[in-house]
């Protein structure tokens, strides 16, 4: 079993609009054609700096200029993933996540990408979107500010 790392940094984008607030979200299109709902971000480039990182992704992925105004968190995850010839990968994401702020830029989808739409979606009807855990761990880190940059676990 070989150990594979990514660093990826997203951001959480919520506006108000007449009253109510919307969340800034990306669709993501899984290897076998699934798609969910994830935070716009992605994977961070060699030498690349998070702030970077996180302003370039949300241009590729929503069309928008994005101001990263705080750091969040940072989320860290471990999965098994199958790879080539029966063999496994010990994966680690590490996830750095940022509250962000819309400042320029229009709307539009990313194309020849891992999403394929953009769109704000109200806050209250998160919890009926098909959506990756990340969108979840995102609006928590959002609205409780952990000191430690932490989002703890869901209580059931």
């Amino acid at each position: 079993m070989n150990t594979e790392l990514r660093v990826a940094a997203y951001a959480v984008c919520v506006r108000e609009t007449e009253g109510v607030q919307e969340i800034l979200l990306a669709r993501w299109v899984a290897g076998d054609g699934t798609r969910r709902w994830t935070l716009p971000g992605g994977g961070m480039d060699h030498g690349e700096d998070p702030l970077d990182t996180v302003v370039r992704e949300l241009d590729e992925e929503t069309g928008y200029v994005v101001e990263p105004v705080r750091l969040l968190g940072i989320d860290s995850i471990n999965r098994r993933y199958p790879r080539k010839l029966g063999r496994f990968a010990d994966f680690q994401g590490l996830r750095v996540v940022y509250e962000g702020r819309v400042t320029g830029g229009e709307l539009r989808h990313e194309t020849n990408g891992s999403t394929d739409l953009a769109a704000w979606h109200r806050l209250d009807e998160v919890p009926g979107l098909e959506r990756v855990e990340l969108v979840d761990v995102g609006l928590q880190l959002w609205r409780t500010r952990p000191p430690t940059g932490k989002a703890e676990p869901a209580e059931a």
